[in-house]
């Protein structure tokens, strides 16, 4: 029942964009809300705590603010695009999984097995390609494939981290893109291609030092056989970078024939796509489970994102416009205007201490976003976007309680300080470094 309110809500969202009928948004914030008081019995303590917190200390503060009742219903109608794209975008991993990508890949990776550093360039490649559309599912499922070849914790605790945050700088079907461009009111056809050079710039780094410290820690990974990559094999891997080219220019394109949101045009093609698929009798039934797996178990186990998300957002909300964000970005503007290094590392500063405790970064950096004016700052909006995007990269990486250092710490064995600070410390310092200065000539 709880699965049709939350998909009940994405659909009745996507209806009230088109329709921009106000009845609709209420009744979409009502769905919200009882969807979010719905989750709190089943999520995990922390998330269930944190959230509580956050949605509380947001609608307080939104209430004291003399907005009431309407200031609330747009603090929580503002972060639903993200709720309804972290609940559709699985969708698309139903075609990926019936067609048969995913065996290749796992081919692909036991084909690379004595050669260390091509397969952690297969792995962090991997994710590169699957981790846009299929977020920290691409983790998991990378996981299932070769968790039975028993590969040292090194190379899984740097290559799923650094594989999966390559993603957050550049894909729309992610909520760190999604929403920065679309509190800065940036175009993400004007925006990709810097995206995906930090994307590039991360992976890059990652591959170099990796082959640095394998010259100093030698692995030795047996194989128990050759593994041959047979044609039907290299033709699913080649399919796959199509599907995902396919994906993205596809998502560019209706941006520029429509001017919609990114982010109900994701959510349109996360749902479109696999009835397409759906068509053919064959996938059809092979396509059945599936779905009912996503309606009976993805959706459920949603409840500690949309805690987090709902009330994180909330939050960054209420906090747009007091006397503390308004010192905050006082003080930003004027550490901006004496020297960008200053104001990049503060920034970065600022969200570290914020999510290092346990809040989520779409409150720190959402309010961020929604409180900086980039025209004051000295710079343009895509270089503001690039910092705070590469600030989110770097505190989801080093924060011990993000989704993904959990994840990746649970599958690697070392700990979920150890995964960020000491593990992968020194590439997201190089990466920052260089991305500061690249951003700052942008700028």
């Amino acid at each position: 029942m709880r699965s049709y309110l939350v998909l009940g809500m994405c659909a009745v969202f996507i209806t009230q964009y088109f329709a921009q009928l106000h009845w609709l948004q209420y009744l979409v914030v009502i769905m919200a809300l009882l969807a979010f008081a719905g989750s709190a019995g089943r999520a995990d303590r922390f998330p269930r705590l944190l959230g509580a917190i956050m949605m509380t200390t947001g609608m307080v503060i939104e209430w004291n603010k003399g907005t009431g009742i309407e200031g609330i219903n747009q603090g929580i109608f503002l972060i639903l695009p993200l709720i309804c794209l972290i609940t559709l975008a699985p969708l698309l991993s139903i075609p990926l999984k019936i067609s048969g990508y995913f065996e290749s890949v796992s081919i692909l990776l036991r084909k690379l097995l004595n050669q260390p550093k091509k397969l952690y360039a297969g792995i962090t490649g991997t994710l590169f390609f699957l981790t846009p559309i299929l977020s920290l599912a691409s983790v998991r499922i990378l996981n299932e494939f070769i968790e039975d070849l028993k590969l040292p914790s090194a190379i899984s605790a740097k290559g799923y981290l650094v594989g999966f945050t390559t993603a957050l700088t550049w894909s729309p079907y992610f909520a760190s893109v999604s929403l920065v461009l679309h509190y800065l009111n940036v175009p993400f056809s004007e925006y990709i291609l810097y995206g995906l050079g930090l994307s590039l710039l991360s992976l890059i780094v990652g591959n170099v030092l990796f082959a640095f410290w394998e010259k100093r820690h030698p692995l030795k990974i047996e194989a128990n056989a050759v593994v041959n990559l047979e044609r039907k094999h290299r033709a699913n891997l080649m399919k796959l970078g199509f599907f995902v080219v396919l994906l993205m220019s596809t998502c560019l394109f209706i941006e520029q024939l429509t001017n919609w949101s990114m982010i109900v045009i994701v959510c349109l093609l996360s749902s479109i796509i696999p009835i397409f698929f759906a068509i053919k009798p064959a996938n059809r039934e092979a396509m059945r489970p599936l779905l009912v797996d996503f309606r009976d178990r993805t959706v459920p186990m949603m409840n500690n994102e949309i805690m987090l998300f709902m009330s994180a957002g909330m939050l960054a909300f209420a906090l747009q416009g007091t006397s503390f964000a308004n010192k905050v970005s006082s003080y930003l503007a004027v550490l901006a205007n004496q020297s960008f290094f200053l104001f990049a590392i503060a920034v970065m500063l600022i969200v570290l201490a914020i999510t290092y405790i346990g809040i989520h970064q779409i409150a720190a950096i959402g309010a961020l976003a929604m409180q900086l004016n980039a025209a004051e700052l000295g710079m343009t909006d895509i270089g503001l976007a690039m910092l705070l995007l590469l600030t989110w990269v770097v505190s989801t990486a080093l924060s011990p309680f993000s989704g993904l250092n959990l994840m990746i710490s649970r599958f690697s064995g070392i700990s979920g300080f150890r995964l960020g600070l000491s593990t992968n410390g020194l590439h997201l310092s190089i990466v920052a470094i260089i991305g500061i200065a690249i951003i700052s000539f942008i700028a």
